[in-house]
């Protein structure tokens, strides 16, 4: 696995894919950590790149509306400041290809923009694909946050590629990791949250055989809870999954590791 100091980027020009799915309300972004931890691989391109394309989702798009509220301008303004250089935004209505050629940085429009074509970038559309790798000479990689899901941006992308590399999160991210989970220091206990069971069924599995204590919180606890034979009301939950969820606490037992769940909730008439 290629990291960034291993190639030359100074005749370069390089895709980035970064997680910049910050929460946002009314256009005001309400936590900024996702942009901050992007923050040392984008300067480190900025300076020794020829030029940059940056490369995000913002939020699930499923109409016109999703568009409005999920565009990324203020994302990229709100990176212009703290990096104080000047980023340009780019929509897809515009002559992309030129306007990457004549700029330093560039950030484009939410990549899941292209979702309401048949959902071209969550299906991993290749000629969506061939279209981000067509932006650059190198891809780097560092949206940890979204790496497990196939898609144009993250995936398809590194087919029509020569190079593609890790930035500096998803090294950090992959190298705690793995000592982590290789060598752990026991007690070990690992916590796992998110709303969908679906996106962490082998994590789920392999973690019970490393460590000593699974913590599961977030909207999938639901999802557990019901399988144990408790109400959960409206809560989050995956009804596909209930089975695995009884399959896993089942391991649990007879590994003889401690699979724990939430044992209060807070109860409103809606989420």
């Amino acid at each position: 696995m290629k990291r960034l100091e291993d190639i030359k980027l100074d005749d370069k020009t390089v895709i980035v894919r970064c997680d910049l799915n910050v929460p946002m309300e009314n256009g005001i972004i309400t936590d900024d950590n996702r942009i901050i931890k992007s923050i040392p691989t984008i300067k480190y391109l900025y300076e020794n790149a020829k030029s940059v394309v940056i490369l995000s989702h913002l939020g699930r798009i499923k109409n016109k509306e999703d568009e409005k509220k999920n565009t990324l301008e203020p994302v990229c303004n709100y990176l212009s400041k703290r990096l104080n250089i000047d980023i340009t935004f780019c929509t897809y209505l515009e002559d992309v290809k030129k306007v990457v050629s004549e700029n330093k940085i560039v950030m484009l429009e939410n990549t899941r923009f292209f979702d309401l074509d048949n959902n071209k970038e969550s299906n991993n559309d290749l000629s969506l694909a061939k279209f981000f790798a067509s932006l650059g000479d190198v891809f780097v990689n560092d949206a940890f946050g979204t790496a497990h899901r196939a898609h144009c941006s993250n995936v398809g992308v590194t087919q029509f590629v020569d190079t593609a590399v890790v930035g500096y999160l998803m090294q950090k991210e992959i190298d705690f990791l793995g000592n982590a989970v290789e060598n752990p220091v026991r007690p070990f206990v690992a916590i796992l949250g998110g709303a969908k069971v679906a996106d962490k069924l082998n994590v789920i599995s392999n973690l019970l055989e490393k460590c000593d204590t699974l913590i599961i919180g977030g909207g999938m606890a639901y999802t557990f809870l019901k399988a144990k034979g408790y109400e959960i009301g409206k809560s989050l939950v995956d009804d596909t999954k209930i089975d695995y969820c009884k399959e896993m606490m089942e391991k649990a037992e007879k590994l003889g590791k401690k699979l724990l769940l939430p044992v209060d909730s807070v109860v409103a008439a809606a989420f």
